[in-house]
């Protein structure tokens, strides 16, 4: 009997009470996704609540009362406090990086040297290494495999029965459940 006969020749049965119980359960799923949505959503909502209260009003309230501190019959103390952050936009990196220089602040200016090479030059890039080291130079090597690449590998060495240590590589292999409401 060739493949195609034995292939026709067989039946399958489904077990309607499984099939229903596995629809169940992926149904259970989506709304359990659903409300982390919710969640999700709230969180954010939240999260700006409080930076409006803790950036605008509550400073706003005490400066009103003019008081910057304020202690509270539960033993509890509220008090307003300057904060900082500061970031360089990129279309502004030279000239600020220029203005730091020009006014004596240049050292805070941190100097990354990144020099790359191919595939086989691991020798070359060794031997620089160390000539810069040795001349005093505070060189920092930093070698790393990058995770697309390394998940690539392992799937690739996994689906092809190939050993590997998993544990090395930290490898963790499931099956994933990813369900797709209907629009």
């Amino acid at each position: 009997m060739d493949l195609e006969q034995e292939a026709a020749s067989i039946q399958l049965e489904v077990d309607t009470l499984k099939s229903a119980d596995i629809a169940g359960h992926c149904n259970k799923l989506l709304e359990t996704q659903e409300q982390i949505s919710k969640c999700e959503d709230n969180l954010k909502k939240l999260k700006e609540q409080e930076r409006i209260l803790s950036e605008q009003t509550i400073p706003e309230a005490m400066q009103a009362a003019g008081i910057s501190m304020l202690k509270l019959k539960d033993g509890s103390a509220v008090e307003v406090f300057p904060f900082y952050a500061a970031k360089i936009p990129a279309s502004k990196q030279d000239e600020a990086f220029t203005w730091l220089r020009d006014n004596g602040y240049g050292d805070i200016i941190k100097n990354n040297v990144t020099l790359t090479f191919g595939k086989a030059e691991d020798n070359v890039a060794k031997s620089l290494f160390m000539d810069l080291r040795n001349k005093g130079h505070n060189v920092v090597q930093k070698e790393k495999v990058e995770a697309m690449t390394l998940k690539a590998f392992v799937k690739e060495q996994v689906k092809n029965g190939q050993e590997i240590p998993m544990d090395l590589f930290g490898v963790y292999v499931a099956n994933k459940t990813k369900l797709t409401k209907k629009e």
